[in-house]
């Protein structure tokens, strides 16, 4: 077989009139993608505003009627966490006795104060005991567990607020109390959303982060001293400063809390009925466990009447 010699290659002379390929067009910078919130916000604060005037008229025109928002809220709550609870769980905690205690539990802490929501709770408790008898014994520990955990939960907690409105000054204090879990929220997704790095919690909760937690706590102290010196009778700022305090840490933490009950379940939100904040326990999650919180330091500091 003759060997062909190599031949160097030779640059090809391109013909007369071929067409020459375009030059690439430079491509023009990207622009930074910008964080987004996750919800629609246009949704979220129609939803909060409409809340809002709901619950401020109710409560300085006619106090029962704030009462019963406070109770359907509950049975709202009870139903999408038990609702929860049996879809992802398969943990059948009795919505019926969780929903009568838990009315009859807000009435009673508004009628007969901190004695009468600790009987209501104790019978309500009692009630999911012998209610689930009526069913077979398989899961029964942990059925009646859960539906303890609900009473406590979302009634009981919420009794707090029923019992603030017992003072004389009891819208105010109602009003206050809501004012710095929001003004704590809002902080913190402001100072998180713009300025957080450090993670606060990023097995609970990754958006949550220790600048937005700041952001909490700074919000809550001026709205808590504001509130204290101008609409509480016989307080002062420097109270406000304390509640405030308590308020930025008690509502982060109840949002955690609710955060890992959802990571355990595997949901994003506990329901839809609410556009823009999913359902009524995702914006119960922070006012529950300062509920207590609040009405323990207006007692220290100003009394219970």
């Amino acid at each position: 077989m003759p060997i062909v010699p190599d031949v160097p290659d030779v640059p090809q002379e391109p013909m007369p009139n071929a067409p020459q390929p375009a030059p690439e067009a430079p491509r023009a910078p990207q622009a930074p993608q910008k964080k987004s919130a996750g919800r629609d916000l246009g949704a979220a604060i129609g939803v909060g505003v409409g809340l809002g005037a709901v619950i401020v008229a109710s409560l300085f025109i006619v106090k029962a009627v704030f009462i019963g928002v406070i109770a359907v809220a509950v049975v709202v709550g009870l139903w999408e966490l038990t609702s929860r609870l049996e879809e992802r769980k398969g943990i059948k905690a009795p919505l019926v006795p969780l929903a009568v205690g838990g009315a009859a539990m807000v009435v009673a802490g508004y009628v007969r104060e901190a004695e009468g929501a600790w009987v209501a709770m104790a019978l309500t408790a009692l009630a999911v005991l012998v209610w689930r008898m009526t069913e077979p014994p398989e899961g029964y520990l942990k059925d009646v567990t859960a539906g303890v955990f609900a009473a406590f939960y979302v009634p009981f907690l919420a009794t707090f607020v029923a019992l603030m409105l017992t003072a004389d000054d009891g819208p105010q204090r109602v009003l206050t109390f809501l004012l710095l879990t929001v003004v704590s929220d809002t902080g913190a997704y402001a100072i998180g959303w713009r300025f957080g790095k450090h993670k606060l919690a990023p097995r609970i909760s990754p958006g949550k982060t220790r600048e937005g937690l700041v952001g909490a706590v700074t919000f809550a102290m001026a709205a808590g001293a504001l509130c204290m010196e101008y609409l509480i009778d016989g307080g002062t700022w420097w109270q406000g400063l304390l509640i405030g305090l308590a308020v930025g840490v008690s509502a982060t933490l109840g949002d955690l809390g609710e955060s890992m009950i959802k990571r355990d379940l595997g949901i994003k939100d506990m329901g839809t009925l609410l556009p823009g904040h999913g359902g009524i326990m995702d914006r119960l999650d922070s006012l529950l466990p300062t509920a207590p919180v609040v009405w323990l330091l207006f007692v220290i500091f100003v009394g219970s009447g």
